[in-house]
């Protein structure tokens, strides 16, 4: 099985330079703890979790609404390409300790995005398995 067949297409995405609260704001509104940035609204070049706003910015004092995801975002992010096998990302994931994976198309661009929980949904009991005890370990 292929991720272009579990992933979530055409996933919302920041810039760079919007701010934490915008980032915040667009995972609040479409209910995920990740957003892909991009450049261009195309190249992925990191992601931002809700984890990182909070560890790299609230927590250390920032202000979220005048802090650029750039200052605080994952990078540069991981991400498979769409014809990807569902093996190789839970390997990525396991491998990385990551819950989700921004998928790429042939060209480069961001086209969907995989989570744990979309590989959990799947019937690859053993790749559940190893993700779920390999992403949970603290690094």
């Amino acid at each position: 099985m292929k991720v272009q067949q579990i992933m979530t297409p055409r996933p919302r995405c920041c810039s760079p330079d919007a701010m934490l609260s915008e980032a915040a704001r667009l995972m609040l509104e479409t209910d995920v703890g990740e957003i892909p940035v991009t450049r261009d609204g195309l190249k992925v070049v990191g992601v931002i979790t809700d984890r990182d706003i909070v560890v790299r910015c609230v927590a250390a004092g920032g202000d979220p609404r005048n802090t650029p995801v750039e200052s605080c975002m994952t990078a540069p992010a991981w991400t498979l390409s769409d014809d990807a096998s569902l093996e190789e990302c839970a390997r990525l994931m396991a491998g990385q300790q990551v819950r989700r994976v921004p998928i790429v198309d042939a060209n480069g661009a961001i086209c969907g995005i995989v989570a744990q929980a979309d590989l959990e949904a799947t019937d690859e009991r053993s790749l559940k398995a190893d993700v779920a005890a390999r992403v949970a370990t603290p690094h």
